[in-house]
């Protein structure tokens, strides 16, 4: 049997359940979705989990699409699935757990006698270091962003080059290549030696159908590559960003943009011109470097020093 929270499923099954994480302030209990699919033959495990910030739930789009396409008589090994991890931002889709005003996916690995992002984080990665790759799907919250994954466990972690081929599999197209804070699920799980990627799929209020297409062949990759799944996958080559500038408003104004999404740009190109509500320009930014040109704010009006777009910079291939 393979279990997780309330979900059991023995080999060949697939089974839904609840993982108790604590209790609402009503005192009924909070669990998280979660399912397991228990393979016919014996092979890896995959940990799969979406919604750690509440508002992100292209990750939640694609496991309620990828979770039905698995035949578990045809599956070896096992998938853990963990469906909504942000269970009280999800609840008010909110970015951040509103009851302890914290972003979960900072918490990691958790405290089981901790805050409720705390205990969340511990309980979920229970489950994550238990197996031998794990998937945390994200998305750039509700701006504008490119489909990438991320390998935040650092280039000198024991664990890089798997973590790299992992990203490599998943084939976003994009990969930011750059360690991250700690208590992301993904500098924390290839600590305890288990390959981790965060994909960020694309940036949307709501969902957006194209970002999630993406990350179920994402998934189906990875199934297929390290033989969860019979057949065969050739990873195609990634476009990697190494740095990552953010760019801020020097004025108030509105935004428009001379970049799109995706777009290669170089060291002195015009990235955003700042104009008042009649059309003058306030002031023009440009890129410090070449890069490309990877994520921005959604909404045109911003005040002086907020935030307006992102460039990844220092790429290759790989």
């Amino acid at each position: 049997m393979t279990t997780l929270g309330t979900a059991s499923a023995a080999p060949g099954e697939t089974s839904v359940g609840r993982l108790p994480v604590g209790q609402a302030r009503d005192g009924s209990e909070v669990a998280l979705p979660v399912c397991v699919i228990n393979g016919a033959s014996e092979g890896r495990t995959l940990y799969v989990q979406a919604v750690s910030d509440g508002d992100e739930l292209n990750g939640l789009g694609v496991v309620q699409r990828f979770v039905p396409r698995i035949d578990p008589t045809d599956l070896a090994g096992q998938i853990l699935v963990v469906g909504i991890v942000n269970h009280y931002g999800f609840q008010v889709a909110e970015h951040r757990n509103p009851i302890d005003d914290t972003k979960l996916n900072r918490t990691y690995p958790g405290n089981e006698n901790g805050t409720a992002s705390e205990r969340i984080a511990h309980a979920t990665f229970q489950a994550a270091s238990s197996a031998d790759l794990v998937l945390d799907l994200h998305q750039g919250s509700t701006s504008r962003m490119i489909n990438e994954a991320r390998v935040r466990c650092g280039k000198r972690h024991r664990l890089h080059r798997e973590c790299l081929e992992l990203a490599k599999v998943f084939g976003c197209g994009h990969v930011l290549d750059q360690k991250g804070p700690d208590g992301q699920l993904a500098r924390a799980a290839p600590d305890e030696g288990v390959p981790t990627i965060d994909p960020e799929l694309g940036g949307a209020v709501g969902w957006d159908e194209e970002s999630i297409r993406i990350g179920v062949r994402g998934v189906m990759n990875v199934l297929t590559y390290y033989d969860f799944l019979e057949g065969t996958v050739s990873p195609e080559t990634q476009t990697r960003a190494t740095g990552f500038d953010q760019y801020g408003s020097p004025a108030g104004g509105l935004v428009d943009f001379t970049a799109d999404l995706g777009d290669r740009v170089s060291r002195g190109d015009v990235l955003f011109r700042i104009t008042d509500p009649f059309g003058t320009v306030q002031s023009t930014v440009k890129a410090e470097s070449s890069g490309i040109f990877w994520r921005t704010r959604r909404l045109p009006q911003v005040a002086t020093g907020e935030y307006v777009c992102s460039v990844g910079t220092d790429i290759d291939t790989y």
